[in-house]
């Protein structure tokens, strides 16, 4: 029997929800029920734009209405842990974008009340679901490149403007927020061929603002001895995201690990020779909402969850402290 369609319900009428739920939503036949935003007419426009059956009142209309099964949280970085916590404990299942929360703190409330709830709750690291990520890691596990020594992260991207809620405190921002986050989580999905979750060993940043970064890099160690770095900015010309494993026999590179839809080259060198893989344009957007999809139905569980959220808030959180910036606020609805 073919799975009903998710009716999704989307907090915040962002950018970043056209192409993290929207179209996702649309490509694979799920519904999208209903929207809310501070902004009623901003909320009216956004759901006729893209084809939303419903705009409501609130936050809080949203997550209580019974013909939303998923609520989609797209808000500010400062709005993720309240609102996630408040559709968990709402009985919603939950797909919330990256950053989980504005802290480590937040985050272990968030993830004990989908517990108790029993609800699904996933963190958007939607690099990991696609093909391109899936065969760099699997490249490693395998041993093909040998045993790892070093793992490298690079996300770069061109500035925003200066209303952009990455440049306010307040608001939970910084590169290491936006970007840093998924350099971390990637690091982290190679702690079981690193003997084990690796550790901060030096961090370097530029203040913009107030205890807001415009650029970070963290150095990282692996119990087994291997390192990582983790390169940010949001000060570049263009965007630039990449993910390097270097092993005692060679390297494997996805060229494009957060956008595999502009480029999925995987490139395998061994012993001197290269080879060069393309697995497919497909968003790992759409491939993290089939999973999601999946998951719900019964059909196949998820790689990460809540527990894996509060890791990575937990080295967010050691990082900014390194650094001396000190952790994003706690935000109080």
């Amino acid at each position: 029997m073919t799975p009903s369609p998710l009716r999704i319900g989307i907090l915040g009428a962002s950018r970043i929800a056209e192409n993290a739920m929207i179209k996702p939503a649309t490509a694979t036949g799920h519904r999208l029920v209903a929207v809310a935003a501070r902004s009623p007419e901003r909320a009216r426009a956004y759901a006729a734009q893209h084809g939303i059956e419903r705009v409501v009142g609130s936050y809080a209309e949203l997550i209580s209405d019974p013909e939303v099964d998923v609520v989609y949280n797209a808000l500010p970085n400062s709005l993720h842990g309240p609102w996630n916590l408040a559709a968990v404990q709402a009985g919603k299942h939950v797909l919330t974008e990256k950053p989980f929360s504005s802290n480590a703190v937040e985050a272990r409330a968030v993830a004990e009340a989908a517990r108790v709830s029993g609800v699904t709750l996933l963190e958007g690291f939607h690099y990991l679901f696609h093909p391109v990520n899936r065969r760099l890691l699997d490249v490693v596990r395998s041993g093909t490149v040998g045993a790892v020594t070093r793992v490298e992260t690079v996300l770069r991207m061109p500035k925003p403007s200066e209303n952009d809620p990455r440049w306010e405190l307040a608001l939970a921002g910084g590169s290491l927020m936006d970007l840093g986050c998924y350099g971390l989580h990637a690091s982290r999905m190679l702690s079981d061929v690193c003997g084990g979750a690796p550790v901060v060993t030096g961090t370097r940043h530029e203040e913009y603002a107030s205890g807001v970064d415009s650029w970070f890099d963290i150095e990282l160690e692996y119990p087994g001895g291997a390192r990582a770095s983790v390169v940010t900015t949001m000060l570049d010309e263009k965007y630039h995201f990449t993910f390097r494993v270097f092993g005692t026999n060679g390297d494997v590179l996805v060229h494009n690990f957060l956008q595999p839809d502009v480029d999925d080259r995987v490139s395998v060198t061994v012993d001197g020779r290269t080879s060069i893989e393309h697995l497919g344009t497909k968003s790992s957007y759409t491939c993290q909402l089939e999973a999601f999809a999946d998951h719900l139905s019964g059909v196949s569980a998820l790689p990460i969850g809540p527990g894996d959220a509060v890791a990575n808030m937990t080295m967010i959180d050691e990082a900014y402290m390194h650094s001396g910036l000190g952790v994003r606020p706690t935000t109080i609805l």
